[in-house]
Order: structure tokens, then C-alpha cells, then sequence
């Protein structure tokens, strides 16, 4: 069956204060044209439970396990570069309305504990960054 031993997997936690209304954040995050837009990279989404979704062209891949607009998506998360043996992780994202717009919430579960460094920083730098300069205009 493989390893007797425990996969190293670590969890990320993030929230991020993003300048609009939870829709467009939710839609921002499933369109996968507007995701295209504001990441700069190719993204395919079929936004329903049990669809699937790519970004950064291909690097990231996913299943959608739950929706409910505009409040929370859950999904399964995996990169090209993922470990052998290791399952996908989850991506759970919570929004809810602030004074600033959205508190964006993500708990990402089940990351090798390898990648979850540049995972970490890159959450920051290649989505949220991002989809708030798309927000402001930038």
C-alpha cells in the first residue's frame, strides 16, 4: 500500500481585508475569466459542486466541494508540483462583509509540509495582492 508513515501536511490560515462587497470577491475567485484578469494567468472554472477549476494556467487544479454565494467556496487543491502519495489538500475560503468591503478567510488544509513556505507567501503575492489592486482599480 506505500509509506507506513505519516505524510508531513500542515495547515495555512490567512485573512485578508479585500475593497468590495462579498459577491464580487466570490465571484472574482469562481468567474474563471475574472480570476484570469486580476491573477494575470490562464484560469478555467466550472463554478457548480463537483466542478472543476485550473489556474496560473495549469499549475493549480481543483474540484469544488461547496458553494454558497456569496459567503463560502470549498475545494480541492493540488499544484503540478505536488509530492508523490500525498492527497489534494483543501481550500476553504469564508467571506463576510466588513468595514472596508470583504474579510476574506482562508483555512487551507492538507499541505505537504515541503511546499506550504511558498504556498504561504504565495497566497499573499499572487491572489489576495492582486484581487485587491483589481478592486482599487490598479
Amino acid at each position: 500500500m506505500g509509506d507506513d508513515q505519516e505524510k508531513p501536511v500542515v495547515t495555512i490560515e490567512q485573512s485578508e481585508e479585500i475593497p468590495a462587497p462579498p459577491h464580487d470577491v466570490y465571484d472574482a475567485l469562481i468567474d474563471g475569466e475574472t480570476h484570469a484578469r486580476f491573477t494575470g494567468s490562464p484560469a478555467m472554472s466550472d463554478p457548480r459542486v463537483g466542478g472543476k477549476m485550473t489556474a496560473h494556467g495549469e499549475y493549480i487544479s481543483g474540484k469544488y466541494l461547496e458553494l454558497d454565494r456569496p459567503r463560502r467556496i470549498v475545494q480541492t487543491w493540488r499544484t503540478s508540483e505536488w509530492p508523490d502519495g500525498y492527497d489534494d489538500s483543501q481550500l476553504d475560503i469564508s467571506l463576510s462583509p466588513s468595514a472596508k468591503g470583504t474579510l476574506l478567510r482562508m483555512v487551507h488544509t492538507k499541505v505537504p509540509a515541503s511546499l506550504a513556505p511558498n504556498y504561504d507567501s504565495g497566497w499573499k503575492e499572487h491572489y489576495w495582492q492582486p484581487l485587491r489592486e483589481h478592486f482599487e482599480g490598479g
